[in-house]
């Protein structure tokens, strides 16, 4: 059983500036102390390492020279943690903040619930708290291959359950300390997206359930790291990340659903985007998927790219 005092948390940051100061604050009134939060900055040019340095005094600080990703980071950050004695890690993102009553609610369903490995919160809009950004994550081998289980619908009683799902989004994921070491972390090669999706297939196909917590909540400003929302840096990265999920992941029938409501539909999307702005986003997902069809992986320089 995992214990409170035995969970560490993961903090990836990449230009986060004074979000982290948030997250932090929240991880810490949860009962995480300093010591036991590993802060992994991926070269951050905005001062946000020397920030909460100065506040956070006791932090495991991990300082990269390079931006090495989210999944490596996390790795980076993991391996630390275990090291030092860690049962379970919780990952997120600094621009989530833990609502009251979050971790003891994933540490308790954890406990009472020994086949699940993988655990996450109920996350809400940040902007607009009444709405739901997730509820754990489903795989559509459609659009993007998967999406956010209740992705800006109104909060209500159904997303408040608990029940097995797909995946949890690595926004705020909690892991038990064994199955990590079992699947060696995040596959580092998805760099950013498809990640965590990756993670909890192959936690599933270990034979550990992967479970919302439906009555743990966060808030979360989604995707600040790549410019949030439908965007060309995003939406490149998903194209690349979403062929190389398919070939890890993907039979003759995902690939199939993949061409037929997401490939084919790009010309429509870019039309449409000439109209509402996306369709700078659209040719860069289409440039994705062609990139990922010839071998390239996401790296660095398509973070950086305008």
């Amino acid at each position: 059983m995992t214990r409170a005092d035995c969970i560490y948390a993961v903090v990836v940051n990449w230009n986060g500036g004074e979000l982290n100061r948030n997250c932090l604050e929240s991880l810490v009134a949860e009962g995480i102390t300093p010591a036991r939060i590993v802060f992994v900055d991926n070269a951050s040019t905005d001062g946000s390492l020397e920030d909460v340095r100065g506040r956070f005094a006791d932090l495991l600080v991990i300082e990269n020279q390079a931006n090495l990703g989210f999944g490596e980071a996390s790795n980076q950050g993991a391996e630390l943690a275990l090291d030092a004695g860690a049962e379970a890690v919780f990952f997120i993102n600094n621009d989530l903040v833990l609502e009251a009553g979050c971790l003891a609610r994933l540490v308790m369903f954890m406990a009472e619930n020994t086949q699940v490995g993988i655990a996450g919160p109920r996350v809400l809009q940040g902007e607009d708290p009444s709405r739901v950004w997730c509820a754990g994550g489903l795989l559509t081998w459609r659009q993007n291959l998967s999406t956010l289980r209740g992705h800006r619908h109104k909060d209500g009683p159904k997303y408040r359950q608990d029940m097995v799902v797909d995946y949890i989004p690595g926004c705020a994921l909690l892991a038990q300390a064994f199955l990590l070491k079992r699947l060696k972390g995040f596959d580092p090669a998805y760099f950013a997206y498809m990640e965590d999706v990756d993670l909890c297939l192959r936690a599933k196909d270990a034979g550990w359930a992967v479970a919302l917590v439906g009555e743990a909540s966060a808030l979360h400003r989604s995707s600040s790291s790549t410019g949030g929302g439908y965007n060309p840096r995003r939406k490149y990265m998903m194209g690349v990340n979403s062929i190389w999920f398919l070939r890890q992941h993907g039979g003759w029938a995902a690939w199939l659903r993949f061409v037929l409501f997401d490939v084919l539909t790009l010309p429509l999307l870019f039309l449409v985007g000439i109209f509402n702005g996306r369709a700078l986003a659209v040719l860069a997902k289409a440039r994705g998927i062609v990139d990922g069809l010839r071998g390239k992986r996401v790296t660095a320089a398509a973070v950086s790219r305008d």
